[in-house]
């Protein structure tokens, strides 16, 4: 009886839980569950209703689904399962969508096929719609690795239609098969039909805009995920040197300094820009006059970020004949090039899923900070590190074998299609084990400088000392990393968290259980990955080389940032110089934040004060839209989309003295 009893009061108190869900939602009373994802506006009916199953997923994989262990570890507050909605179902991550083989081959959204296109314009379309098929085969982000590359196709066959059209119009000759294959790099042709390859040129770059705008505000407006979000979507290019290429690459970055329709600054794509020696760092290179457009488009859009193709770490498997081989990144900072099993390019692969550690509670138990003792237990710390480590690779395992028993059916159009590589070789209910194999599973951690903090006395921006402790961290949670891959025979990677939802829920369950230890859980937040505190004064160059050193172990994918003094669109020279800074370091991905504000008024943008310099107008009377980044991508005004732990740590970040 006693034991039917508690089993009773057990299922009453799961029922109360889950009905207590229910209820925050519907009455919108717990905005720190809405806004955990700040793409989402969990607010609207949509979001609700996603924020219903997602919240019950999580309860559901939290009682029925996942290892004793890793649910104590959870409770521990050590371990925190990403996406956690999408564990029971199997769902995998993110991926590099081969968008070459898709538009050359064409492709099926099951409800129709689409031909390959003959255009640019065309071809930017199907861009679009490829990432809208693929994004809710999966949770994560969707990313184009070589975007360059892959429609400079359709700017020659562009380029060849109007140059047809413009020998009959300026009776310069016919169109026969005697001319061979007509391209924009073609001199001989440019000597020969100048009024047609100029006409040609200027129609084709006319149609590469349009169609890189049309991709843009496709980008911005596809509210078509789940919830009504937009996709998280990237695009990465850079290093194409035909004239095709460089001129999508071009269009790109006109198109985003543009803006949207009334030159509202665009959120997605998440665009990144690929750095390369030889390619486009140095004047004289081919590309370098795009480089210095793409710093000039960061200065006043935030974006593009800037991917460091000569990275130590990057530059393993880099083949210059292969673009596919060269890095990019899902631009929240995910990285995925290296496989056990061979296939050490990007597309057509991602990541399965990471876990990551509460670095910051380690330390509180082992350091100096709670006045238990006086020198830090490191032998205590590293025991307890590999004991949780060994739980989060435990979740990881366990959620793998649930992702690869799933039938090729279930991921529909990535499988079908062949967007994971090799997935159209699969039968329906085929199961996907032997193709996700080739993806990462990641464990991340979040709070190293808290940890510094509560283990010395110090953060490792402020103490040399403590620097090579926090760099001997990593290098250890790397180590672990790659023995374990060795021993599963699996792609187990260090990432670099990017804390989003996750940045204020470790701090206060700690805080519940220390309270306000200064300097360690007196914020709502805790500081990403190995950052140095975003609160902590120091030179944008010391900040970056500090950092730079923790990148090449993070191999799962790392970014630093660093935080712009003053208007970034008055002076790029010193915007410049930043970046090459940072690229010269080994920083494998980086970005440079500064504030874009938005007058609802009267559309000024800039930086704006509690009134607008154009208009006058106060921020109590009209709307500023205060757009800033958040775990590499930009979403919205961080005032009201961000949650409380993100809003607090933008406003307690200092800015950077170059």
């Amino acid at each position: 009886m006693a034991l039917l009893n508690h089993a009773s009061h057990g299922l009453e108190q799961m029922l109360d839980e889950v009905i207590q869900l229910g209820e925050e939602i519907v009455s919108s009373s717990n905005l720190e569950v809405l806004r955990e994802n700040a793409n989402l506006n969990g607010e609207s009916f949509s979001g609700k209703m996603s924020k219903l199953g997602s919240e019950y997923a999580k309860w559901y994989a939290n009682h029925f689904v996942m290892p004793p262990r890793v649910v104590q570890a959870i409770r521990d507050n050590v371990v925190y399962v990403h996406d956690l909605d999408q564990y029971a179902i199997g769902t995998t991550n993110c991926i590099f969508i081969p968008f070459e083989r898709l538009l050359r081959e064409g492709f099926n959204t099951g409800n129709g096929s689409v031909r390959p296109p003959n255009s640019i314009m065309t071809a930017m379309a199907l861009v679009a719609i490829i990432f809208q098929s693929q994004q809710n085969a999966q949770y994560g982000g969707v990313s184009a690795n070589k975007l360059d590359h892959d429609l400079a196709p359709y700017v020659a066959k562009s380029f060849g239609k109007y140059f047809r059209k413009g020998l009959e119009y300026f009776e310069e000759g016919e169109f026969t098969a005697e001319l061979g294959e007509v391209h924009m790099g073609r001199a001989d042709l440019k000597e020969q039909y100048p009024r047609t390859f100029k006409y040609a040129t200027k129609e084709t770059e006319a149609e590469a805009l349009q169609g890189a705008e049309s991709l843009v505000h496709n980008l911005n407006t596809m509210s078509s995920r789940a919830g009504g979000q937009i996709p998280f979507t990237s695009i990465n290019y850079g290093t194409c040197t035909s004239p095709e290429g460089q001129l999508v690459i071009q269009a790109l970055l006109t198109a985003t300094m543009r803006g949207l329709g009334n030159g509202e600054t665009p959120v997605f794509p998440i665009q990144i820009f690929k750095c390369k020696q030889g390619v486009n760092q140095n004047p004289g290179e081919p590309n370098y006059e795009l480089f210095l457009k793409a710093a000039e488009c960061s200065a006043k859009r935030l974006y593009p970020n800037f991917a460091n193709l000569d990275a130590p770490l990057n530059l393993a498997f880099y083949d210059p004949a292969n673009p596919d081989t060269e890095f990019a990144t899902m631009g929240c900072r995910t990285r995925v090039l290296s496989d056990r099993f061979g296939r050490n390019h990007l597309s057509g692969k991602g990541n399965l899923s990471f876990n990551t550690l509460n670095l910051v509670k380690l330390g509180l138990e082992h350091g100096i900070a709670l006045g238990r003792r006086r020198t830090a237990d490191e032998r205590g710390f590293y025991k307890e590190l590999e004991h949780y480590m060994d739980i989060a690779l435990e979740g990881l395992l366990h959620r793998f074998q649930i992702q690869a028993s799933q039938k090729a059916k279930a991921s529909d159009f990535m499988m079908r299609e062949g967007v994971w590589e090799g997935g159209e070789q699969l039968a329906p209910d085929d199961q996907v084990r032997d193709l996700i194999k080739h993806g990462s599973l990641s464990i991340g951690f979040i709070g190293m400088a808290e940890c510094m903090k509560a283990m010395y006395g110090k953060h490792h921006g402020e103490d040399e000392e403590v620097y090579k402790k926090a760099l001997e961290i990593v290098a250890f949670m790397r180590a672990y990393c790659d023995r374990q891959s060795d021993l599963h025979n699996l792609n187990i990677t260090l990432f670099a968290t990017p804390a989003e939802g996750l940045s204020g829920k470790f701090t206060k369950r700690d805080r519940a259980t220390y309270g306000k230890v200064p300097g360690i859980v007196d914020r709502e937040y805790y500081t990403n990955s190995f950052h140095i505190p975003v609160y902590y004064p120091i030179s944008a160059a010391k900040k970056i080389s500090l950092e730079a050193e923790f990148h090449e172990l993070c191999n799962a994918g790392a970014i630093s940032y660093i935080e712009l003094n003053g208007n970034a669109r008055s002076n790029p020279e010193a915007f410049l110089k930043i970046i090459q800074y940072a690229l010269s370091q080994n920083v494998s991905y980086f970005s440079i934040n500064h504030p874009i504000d938005r007058c609802s008024s009267c559309g000024f943008e800039g930086i704006i004060g509690a009134n607008c310099p154009s208009c006058g107008k106060h921020e109590n009377e009209v709307h500023i839209r205060r757009l800033r980044r958040v775990t590499g991508y930009l979403t919205g005004d961080y005032q009201t989309r961000f949650n409380a732990a993100k809003q607090a740590e933008v406003r307690d970040r200092v800015k950077h003295q170059a």
